[in-house]
């Protein structure tokens, strides 16, 4: 079942992730070029289907960790709070200022704020491979 789980868990981080981190961080510079129109639209749309799919991964991540045994583990717990701040960047800064911009064309702070955001998951995906204090011998 762990095998399943942990497949499941990086089946969701790579195709729900993937395109958020992609689509977020190539708005600002749509932005810039073209203004509002249908590619802004859609990288908008891709943003928000696949930031609420996303929340399969931290699902699938803690039914992974729970039948590890590793739910207490330092390097989870930094996992957890990294991607939960993520998510919060997404749902409440990075998704709304994509919103202003449709209507005003501009994507003041986006290219920051989206930095950030895939900063976080770079994070998140280092602790799950390094995993400190793994008896994989990674």
């Amino acid at each position: 079942m762990t095998k399943l789980l942990l497949s499941l868990h990086v089946l969701a981080a790579i195709i729900a992730i993937g395109p958020v981190t992609v689509a977020a961080s190539m708005f600002p510079a749509v932005a810039r070029r073209s203004g509002v129109g249908e590619r802004l639209r859609l990288l908008h749309r891709i943003c928000r289907v696949y930031g609420v799919v996303g929340v399969a991964v931290p699902v699938f991540g803690l039914a992974t960790a729970s039948s590890l045994g590793v739910l207490g583990d330092a390097w989870l717990l930094t996992s957890i709070a990294l991607t939960l701040a993520a998510a919060l960047i997404l749902g409440l800064l990075i998704i709304p200022g994509q919103e202003r911009a449709l209507v005003d064309g501009k994507a003041n702070r986006l290219g920051m704020l989206t930095g950030i955001f895939n900063l976080l998951w770079a994070t998140v995906t280092v602790l799950m491979i390094v995993r400190p204090g793994s008896t994989t011998g990674a």
